[in-house]
């Protein structure tokens, strides 16, 4: 059926259809891009510092000072310390400004050279924190601006205060390199180009202030992001004992963004995940899948989701670490973006080889699944119908009973009438191979009535004069298949209340039939 006349672009999503296991591991990289797309913004890139803090309280005076742009390009470039000072934190002042902060008239002014130069000033710290602070919020603007900062020279002085005596000093330049490295990753790289890593790892202790570990957490998770190219196998193996350790933290701002670094770094090749993986971190992200806190659940339910992605021994850690204890729950959850990615998880988990499948069932996940099938919003039913057919491809004749004992079929046919014709493709080829396994157990002229008997024939009949040739096509394999009239017998169409007996004669039939060693995967 769908083999000889499916286009290669849809086999290719069917993750054991004819395919070896570096292809369907591809391919579990590959489906979760649309996730990644549509939540990509979820985590912030870059931050402005808007607070009105001050590195010593005698700053207050001059908090009512007013200077004019001219006075304050006069005074950056002054030689006085303190009349440098002034007009500094007015320019830095004027940049936190919470609505239309004027980053790019400062860029023109052509301070960004200069304030470079006041990072340098070790013997007016004050100096420096209002010159870091400026360059921050100047590099949390547009790429061009970050650029500004970057081709001004900012980068290497702001990573020497890191060892800045002075907390103040060093938690501003850990927030200047986060927005830096938050562009992309050409500067990500200058930043850890800069052994900007060293520093910021040993500035995490026990008795580092919640605040400052926050921004160290977040800058550390933007040197994780991107994959265009990766952050470099070094910089990643320095940064993940931090991360472990960080997981461990009582700050839910810091276990958010720990979880969003780990989501980055598992977000590809096995060989990144299993970085991860070996690190120890699966029980504890099974944990925090469990948090009432969307900002901590969301990167650790991503985090695991980009793991099963991987290899069928990666995805067994994460089975073993208990995760199909808390994915059935999250098919539930109230937002539907939790669901669709907890329904992508499971996804690749039916992906796997038949013991994964078996885990699957066993962990009662089929119950919910039935429903955001049949209740869940699309883009739910859409992740659903995934599940479904990486089941039914990879999965034994029994397990393929059991799906069908769960409910699957009703929901199924009654997507076939949605207006995606790549879904409505999949859910053919689902039926079919459903067909296909009562076929070996010879129970297809029941399995037959039972589609039909939920008004399935009459969808697919209809789909056969679809204006999408590949589903008209689908379906018309379908009905020669296993519904010609060569085939019709006189046996009544069951009544709908009768549906279970035909299920109940399925299971039965199929546990008094003696089935051969299982061969390779069809």
């Amino acid at each position: 059926m769908p083999t000889s006349d499916a286009p290669e672009e849809r086999l290719r999503k069917f993750k054991y259809r004819g395919k070896d296991a570096s292809a369907r591991r591809q391919q579990r990289i590959a489906v979760s891009l649309e996730l990644r797309k549509a939540k990509k913004d979820e985590q912030a890139l870059k931050r402005r510092n808007i607070t009105d803090v001050s590195l010593d309280p005698s700053d207050q005076q001059t908090k009512g000072v007013s200077l004019t742009m001219q006075e304050i390009i006069s005074g950056v470039n002054a030689s006085d310390p303190e009349l440098c000072f002034q007009a500094t934190q007015a320019a830095r002042k004027m940049l936190s400004r919470e609505k239309n902060p004027p980053l790019k008239l400062i860029v023109d002014a052509g301070l960004i050279p200069r304030l470079v130069e006041l990072l340098k000033s070790s013997f007016h710290p004050r100096l420096q924190f209002e010159a870091a602070w400026a360059l921050t919020n100047i590099a949390s603007g547009a790429s061009e601006l970050t650029r500004a900062v970057v081709d001004g020279g900012a980068i290497q002085p702001l990573v020497e205060l890191l060892s800045s005596p002075h907390m103040t000093v060093c938690e501003q330049a850990v927030w200047a390199l986060g927005n830096i490295a938050g562009d992309g990753p050409e500067f990500r790289d200058n930043v850890i180009a800069s052994d900007a890593i060293p520093h910021l790892l040993t500035l995490v202790s026990s008795n580092i202030p919640v605040p400052f570990l926050r921004n160290i957490a977040w800058t550390l998770s933007n040197l994780c992001r991107n994959k265009n190219p990766y952050p470099s196998d070094h910089a990643v193996k320095q940064m993940l004992p931090v991360l472990f350790y960080l997981l461990g933290h009582p700050d839910r701002e810091v276990l958010s963004d720990t979880c969003w670094a780990l989501s980055y770094l598992t977000d590809g090749c096995d060989v990144r995940i299993g970085q991860v993986v070996d690190t120890g971190v699966l029980p504890r992200l099974v944990e925090l899948m469990c948090s009432s806190e969307l900002n901590i659940l969301t990167p650790s339910l991503r985090t695991v989701g980009n793991i099963v992605t991987g290899t069928d021994h990666q995805t067994q850690l994460a089975l073993d670490a208990g995760i199909l204890g808390v994915l059935p729950q999250l098919l539930t959850h109230p937002r539907s973006s939790i669901q669709k990615e907890a329904a992508w998880a499971l996804s690749n988990v039916a992906a796997g080889p038949r013991q994964h499948i078996q885990q699957l069932i066993a962990c009662g996940a089929l119950p919910p699944l039935v429903a955001v099938l049949k209740n869940g919003e699309f883009k739910v039913q859409k992740e659903a119908v995934w599940t479904v057919a990486n089941f039914t491809t990879g999965g034994s004749v029994d397990q393929l009973i059991q799906l069908v004992q769960a409910g699957v079929l009703e929901p199924l046919i009654n997507l076939l009438t949605i207006p995606d014709n790549k879904m409505v493709i999949i859910i053919l080829d689902i039926l079919f191979f459903i067909l296909q396994a009562a076929e070996k157990i010879s129970q297809k002229e029941n399995m037959c009535l039972l589609i039909e008997g939920l008004g399935g024939l009459d969808r697919i009949e209809a789909l056969q004069l679809h204006e999408n040739h590949q589903v008209a096509l689908t379906a018309l394999n379908i009905i020669e298949r296993h519904f010609s009239e060569e085939e019709e017998t006189v046996t009544a169409l069951p009544a709908r209340d009768q549906d279970h007996k035909f299920l109940k004669d399925l299971t039965n039939t199929y546990h008094c039939y003696t089935t051969p060693k299982p061969g390779p995967r069809p």
